[in-house]
């Protein structure tokens, strides 16, 4: 793992963080939206990662591991959005906004503490 792994871990973060928030605005409306005759279902949002052993795959096949370092970095994906099961509920829906708000701080300073690491990295490889 290299200092600039930590960059693509935290933007990945923000992005499923951001994701999360796609979703809940949505559940908002929807909430907002619906009526005891026609109420709208909560969406809830499905992510991947890729399986752990997928990491050491180049090594398995006799491969130089840190040759292709980027295809092993973590890339969550949405898979969709699937009914919750309960139908939307505003109160809840902004407690989602709330959560995935913190938690995309959280990664954007994850991110800047990374940002920090690989320019003093790059500063000490200049002496």
């Amino acid at each position: 793992m290299s200092e600039f792994d930590l960059l693509a871990i935290a933007a990945d973060g923000m992005d499923v963080q951001r994701t999360l928030l796609d979703v809940a605005a949505r559940n908002v409306a929807a909430a907002q939206a619906s009526t005891p005759e026609h109420p709208y279902p909560r969406l809830v949002a499905r992510f991947a990662t890729p399986a752990p052993d997928d990491a050491f795959a180049a090594f398995d096949a006799g491969g130089d591991p840190e040759a292709d370092e980027d295809a092993a970095a973590p890339a969550t994906r949405l898979l969709g959005t699937v009914p919750g099961g309960e139908s939307a509920d505003a109160l809840t829906e902004m407690i989602a906004v709330l959560d995935a708000q913190r938690a995309y701080e959280t990664n954007a300073s994850v991110f800047d503490v990374g940002k920090r690491l690989a320019e003093r990295t790059i500063d000490v490889g200049r002496f």
